[in-house]
């Protein structure tokens, strides 16, 4: 793989993945200001929807931050080791 193909292969997981990032905050935020009954609807004592699903909110951006960590450390790095290795003969 060439240094130019793994730029833009890190650059497409990147942009894919903050928009998706922004897709769950931005729908969550939308929620919030068109749907408040909703928001507001208790699931348990102490718990509505709001509160859960502002708590995925946060489990989804961990998650896709760890797939990316997991991807650059494992895909990312050892293409571009490969590369260096290549270019230093």
């Amino acid at each position: 793989m060439s240094s130019h193909a793994l730029h833009v292969r890190r650059w497409r997981i990147a942009i894919v993945l903050t928009a998706l990032v922004a897709i769950v905050y931005f729908g969550f935020i939308l929620l919030i200001a068109y749907h408040k009954e909703l928001m507001g609807t208790l699931l348990n004592p102490g718990l509505s929807v709001g509160i859960l699903l502002g708590a995925l909110v946060i489990v989804a951006s961990w998650t896709l931050t760890w797939f990316y960590v997991r991807w650059a450390n494992t895909k990312y790095d050892d293409a571009l080791a490969e590369i260096n290795r290549n270019e230093a003969r």
